[in-house]
């Protein structure tokens, strides 16, 4: 029975939450698969009687896909909650839990392809097609990935294979991330030891758990049953074709806010740097210079925390729109603010 500090808010039960968000997408990803075919002349026909024809399909199929969305944006505020309470200052902890963020934006992305529908071939095609600008190999490596000359069945080959293993190395990962938490201990609201003032885990948070546990499954069946479709795309439920280009290509919501920088850089290798350093640069956290274990005892710090949410919410918006005026400063102006508030938070 693990004794925690009794200080710890309801903040703390989201690593819980995204465990539970983790088991949902295998087990409903495991049941998917068994029903899909990864052949781009039959996989959207499939996915349509996947959704229409099999029992419960339409169940799994929108499960799947909301659990995507409620994945990251539990992570996300996780994210955030070690920003504001100094969480990044136990090292391999936090490490783990941005690389558990990277495997998820993989996993995500090759999910994304998989239906082969409109929105997912474009979108397929625009974002691989960045690994051009890797010096002197990046056609060669974008041909490999691709598996030939376009995205096409050598495509839906090679992310289905990596879409179904990636999440079994995200386990691994998340146990190693709760031995990095077990040996240093969690953090706590006030950002002072409290080994004293420390209770055990059973009953009071496994209850809270408990309770965060129904408000996730609230969620989720809310967005199966109410809004299905809410959070995607309705360009995608149209077959693909390379023939026609959409409009407006835009990936999925979660991937919005790194999108917004990527476009809002003119230059193709600077955008690429940029969308790749708009993640990477959590991993320079614990390398703050802060003498703060939490925000609440920095007016500065809580300032920027605060600007950075709204920045981050605001290129998410941003990624949304069409590239046209006034987005297109807008997006370059909350670009250059995004990562000028993190290099103020990290002094």
């Amino acid at each position: 029975n693990l004794a925690v500090p009794s200080s710890i808010s309801y903040f703390w039960n989201l690593g819980s939450v995204l465990g539970a968000c983790l088991g949902v997408q295998i087990v409903s990803g495991l049941l998917l698969i068994m029903n899909y075919i990864n052949f781009s002349a039959l996989s959207f026909d499939y996915s349509i009687i996947l959704y229409q024809e099999l029992s419960m399909g339409w169940f799994l199929h929108n499960i799947h896909m909301n659990g995507a969305s409620c994945f990251f944006f539990f992570m996300f505020i996780h994210l955030w909650r070690g920003m504001y309470f100094g969480g990044y200052l136990n090292l391999f902890t936090w490490w783990s839990g941005v690389v558990l963020l990277l495997f998820n934006m993989v996993v995500a992305f090759m999910g994304y392809v998989l239906p082969w529908g409109q929105m997912s071939y474009w979108g397929t095609t625009v974002i691989t097609g960045l690994l051009s600008v890797v010096p002197y190999f990046g056609d060669s490596i974008l041909n490999y990935v691709w598996g030939g000359f376009t995205v096409g069945p050598s495509t839906l080959t090679r992310f289905m294979a990596l879409h179904f293993l990636i999440p079994f190395i995200m386990v691994f990962t998340v146990f190693m991330h709760f031995i990095f938490l077990h040996n240093k201990g969690s953090s706590n609201p006030l950002g002072v030891p409290e080994e004293g003032g420390k209770t055990q885990f059973y009953p009071l948070f496994a209850v809270k758990d408990v309770w965060t546990f129904f408000g996730l499954l609230a969620l989720l069946l809310f967005l199966v049953f109410i809004a299905p479709n809410a959070l995607g795309d309705a360009e995608n439920y149209n077959e693909a074709n390379f023939l026609v280009t959409p409009l407006h290509i835009q990936p999925e919501w979660y991937f919005l806010f790194a999108y917004a920088i990527l476009r809002s850089i003119p230059n193709k290798l600077g955008g690429v740097l940029a969308l790749v350093f708009s993640v990477m640069i959590f991993f320079f956290f614990p390398l703050s210079s802060t003498k703060f274990k939490s925000c609440s005892f920095s007016l500065k710090h809580r300032v920027l925390f605060w600007c950075f949410i709204s920045c981050f919410i605001f290129l998410t918006i941003l990624g949304a729109m069409p590239m046209e005026a006034p987005y297109i400063l807008c997006g370059q102006i909350f670009s250059v603010l995004y990562f000028f508030i993190i290099f103020m938070f990290l002094l």
